[in-house]
């Protein structure tokens, strides 16, 4: 079969990864991405589980090692900064990962990483996205924000939670694919202080407020504020000016305790502020005709999860896999993409909102309750001996195999 002609609409973890392997396998790919250069920002994440078995397949494990993040491990504070209990990271290579994985990451070095690993073969598009688009079973031709159009064998959606590809083939009368948790979450760097270590601290307040502070480089610290509040009106927050937002976490959390000052200080300036509430994406419809959904656009499995980056560069394996096995037969790749990575996807979205809500207390009566249980466990060092001795892969589940993807392997 000829090569396909691939558009890749989003240009942050999932798309590029998907390119790697599709432009590898001689598939003529296009990223579109909607911001005016590269985004090479965003927060901490990690990679766990089955997503360390894609990265060494990908041949870029020992580079994801070299930009990992010195996070020791996660230590609970109270509000004079008194530490409650750590949990260490499993650095032994054997088990499970902690609450710290052993590959803590910024979002920005890997968007980084993938993109220089694919654009002397993938075209990369910037400041520009699909308006519209519509698809026969030939082809699919989509229409583009600077007025031009241009026709695709496949279109690819890995636009992120709130994906306009996926508006696009959903039915109209489709109730939305969120699964909303209840819990908002903003974040903003700050200048590191003395005192900022290597161990992220979390920080309980009343009224279902928590704090982390996490160090990932010798002059920037990390702060994300955590809300536990279902009003259905504050689902409009993300989309309100970057000054109300600011000042609606100001007011929420003005009163909050320990740091909370200095990281409403800093917040002021930080450029690189950003809110959002957490919600999954459940839906499925992960494609329609010629066109398929991957990532965050798919499935978001929340940040809860710690399964978010993990989830995109499996599913972007999954996905060209099937593609490169089925290039004529573009309905058959879908539907043994979604027959192989369902199960991953429901394994990962097995969270468990109520207990979400639970460690994050209304009460200083809850909080001292959790600073009690988790001083006990930390102090017999119980979470570190399961992690140690836990099975890595993530409910069990099984990656394929699609050696053709890597014939040197």
């Amino acid at each position: 079969m000829a090569p396909l002609k691939i558009l890749i609409c989003g240009g942050g973890i999932a798309g590029p990864a998907l390119a790697f392997w599709l432009s590898r396998r001689g598939h003529h790919v296009e990223v579109v991405e909607r911001f005016p250069a590269l985004r090479a920002t965003g927060a901490q994440i990690d990679l766990r589980a089955q997503g360390i078995e894609v990265a060494k397949r990908m041949g870029l494990l020992e580079a994801i090692r070299r930009i990992r993040v010195d996070e020791a491990g996660v230590s609970f504070v109270d509000s004079q900064g008194r530490v409650k209990g750590t949990v260490m990271a499993n650095t032994s290579g054997k088990g499970a990962q902690s609450l710290t994985s052993e590959y803590e990451l910024m979002r920005g070095d890997v968007v980084r990483l993938l993109y220089d690993a694919t654009k002397d073969n993938v075209k990369y598009v910037f400041g520009k996205t699909v308006e519209s688009f519509e698809q026969d079973e030939k082809q699919v031709i989509a229409h583009f924000s600077d007025g031009s159009s241009d026709t695709f064998d496949l279109l690819v959606g890995a636009d992120g939670q709130g994906s306009r590809i996926r508006r696009a083939i959903l039915p109209p009368d489709t109730p939305e694919p969120y699964r909303r948790l209840g819990i908002h979450i903003a974040y903003w760097f700050i200048p590191r202080a003395e005192g900022d270590t290597s161990i992220r601290r979390t920080y309980l307040a009343p009224g279902g407020r928590m704090i982390f502070r996490r160090t990932h480089n010798s002059t920037e610290t990390q702060v994300y504020f955590f809300l536990k509040d279902d009003s259905p009106e504050l689902s409009s927050l993300p989309r309100a000016s970057v000054e109300q937002q600011k000042e609606f976490w100001t007011q929420r959390f003005r009163d909050a305790g320990w740091q909370t000052d200095r990281f409403l200080e800093g917040m002021k300036t930080a450029e690189n502020f950003y809110c959002q509430e957490a919600v999954q994406v459940c839906t499925n419809t992960w494609s329609k005709g010629r066109v398929v959904l991957l990532g965050d656009a798919a499935h978001c499995a929340s940040p809860f999860s710690g399964m978010g980056t993990t989830g995109a560069l499996v599913g972007a394996y999954v996905l060209a896999g099937e593609i490169d096995r089925n290039p004529d037969n573009l309905a058959q790749a879908f539907a043994n993409y979604d027959q192989k990575l369902r199960p991953f996807v429901d394994e990962i979205q097995n969270i468990k909102p109520a207990l979400l809500r639970l460690g994050m207390p209304d009460s200083w009566w809850g909080i001292m309750i959790i600073h009690f249980i988790a001083g006990l466990l930390c102090f017999f060092r119980i979470p570190e001996l399961i992690a140690r001795f836990s099975k890595e892969d993530k409910g069990g589940w099984e990656l394929p195999d699609y050696p053709e993807l890597n014939p040197s392997r």
